[in-house]
């Protein structure tokens, strides 16, 4: 049986039960354990450990304890808006530059560690919505700045990249209402989630 490992923060998290193992959350997560679980019975387990408010500082700080420890065989990181949004709200962001040297790090490290591990990096996205508004122009230029990021640190690594901005961007445009898919302009509805799910599938085909 081989391991999936889902890294990240809320987004990924999802009111997961931090305590029981076997808990997926409410999100994507949830939705690609369902449907690999049920179509390859038995051949995969499924660890999600998102951690709300994580930037990618936070994951990094977990290297060892949540996925090198882990042994995975798969794993997915969505992880970055954080990172924009702790500046506008705090002021204890994670700039671009360091944004991705840490991630960088992350990658660099994992591998020297666990070098058959076929990682999926997932490019942060943000919508108009009541959490993203009032500094809408910031958000939009720094979460697509961290997403530019996130395709080089995949291209270093010769890793499968998925963009979630244009998906997110060609859906609300059906519906006219951002918060259809992404309640506050960040966090998914469960429709956001299922098109996460299916991006994260479609990735996962090309990979395994």
């Amino acid at each position: 049986m081989k391991t999936i490992l889902f890294q990240g923060d809320s987004i990924t998290d999802s009111q997961r039960i931090k305590d029981d193992l076997a808990d997926m959350g409410k999100g994507y997560a949830r939705f690609v354990n369902a449907d690999l679980g049920f179509e390859f019975p038995n051949e995969y387990k499924f660890i999600n450990k998102g951690v709300s408010g994580n930037t990618v500082v936070g994951v990094y700080s977990r290297i060892k304890k949540d996925i090198i420890n882990l042994k995975p065989d798969y794993m997915s990181i969505l992880i970055g808006v954080n990172d924009v949004w702790h500046e506008f709200k705090y002021q204890d962001g994670v700039d671009n530059e360091k944004f991705e040297k840490i991630y960088t790090m992350l990658i660099e490290e994992i591998l020297e560690e666990l070098p058959n591990l076929k990682i999926m990096i997932m490019a942060p996205y943000v919508l108009k919505g009541t959490a993203t508004e009032e500094n809408w122009d910031g958000f939009k230029k720094e979460v697509a700045l961290r997403a530019e990021s996130a395709k080089r640190v995949a291209e270093k690594f010769n890793l499968k990249f998925i963009t979630l901005q244009d998906k997110f961007d060609v859906a609300t445009l059906k519906t006219n209402n951002p918060a259809y898919w992404a309640y506050d302009g960040v966090h998914p509805t469960i429709e956001g989630h299922r098109l996460i799910a299916n991006e994260w599938k479609k990735a996962f085909e090309e990979i395994k």
